[in-house]
């Protein structure tokens, strides 16, 4: 069964206002743009997104942060963005900073139907705050709750009519894991190729966790 084509002016059809989206991309290398530019185009608004970082202020998920379309961010850093801190120290919108490592395994246990995981990461300082602790052997965890979303949107780097997709460089990052922990995965594909063009070996997401594709 063949993924389906998704127009990009048909994206505004599968948001709504308060959703959650999770993004690929670090520092905006892999997140896929056009995507970006069609949910800003929507007009939705009261965003959660997830994902490593919020970029640059006019790159990444930045333009959903400068016009305030996004309500809270949950992500690994934010220092790049200055649009990003000021909204939060104004109170305009909420962050909640997860250490890098633990983000992703979040990520990882909401794609693998997991509720959580044990992180000694974060005991003893500010990030224990209003979680729960579990000692095993002696040593104190931390219990991080999966993360799930209602949206994900992933660029790749070619994608069969399948969507079985593959990656180029950097620009994989967190896109192939943030493809499994969604209830719908959109994709902005540089190039699209009949199935058996990509390399089994090559493919990083399989097209069962594709539901539509942005055709270049």
């Amino acid at each position: 069964m063949k993924t389906k084509q998704l127009e990009i002016g048909d994206i505004a059809a599968h948001l709504h206002d308060g959703m959650s989206i999770m993004f690929g991309g670090f520092m905006g290398v892999g997140t896929p743009a056009r995507i970006v530019q069609a949910i800003l185009d929507s007009g939705v608004k009261d965003l959660t997104i997830i994902g490593n970082d919020t970029s640059f202020v006019e790159t990444g998920v930045g333009p959903l942060i400068t016009n305030n379309r996004v309500k809270k961010v949950i992500a690994s850093h934010i220092g790049l963005n200055p649009e990003t801190g000021k909204k939060m120290i104004a109170g305009e919108m909420e962050v909640e900073l997860v250490p890098q490592g633990t983000l992703v395994e979040r990520i990882r246990c909401g794609g693998a139907g997991l509720g959580g995981v044990l992180t000694p990461t974060g005991v003893g300082t500010v990030v224990e705050e209003g979680k729960q602790k579990i000692v095993l052997a002696g040593v104190e965890y931390l219990l991080e709750v999966a993360l799930k979303a209602d949206l994900a949107i992933v660029q790749a780097h070619k994608a069969d009519t399948s969507g079985n997709l593959c990656y180029e460089l950097s620009a994989r990052n967190f896109n192939p894991i943030v493809a499994t922990a969604a209830g719908t995965v959109i994709v902005q594909a540089d190039e699209v190729v009949e199935v058996g063009q990509i390399h089994p070996d090559h493919v990083m997401t399989p097209a069962a966790l594709v539901d539509f594709i942005v055709y270049p």
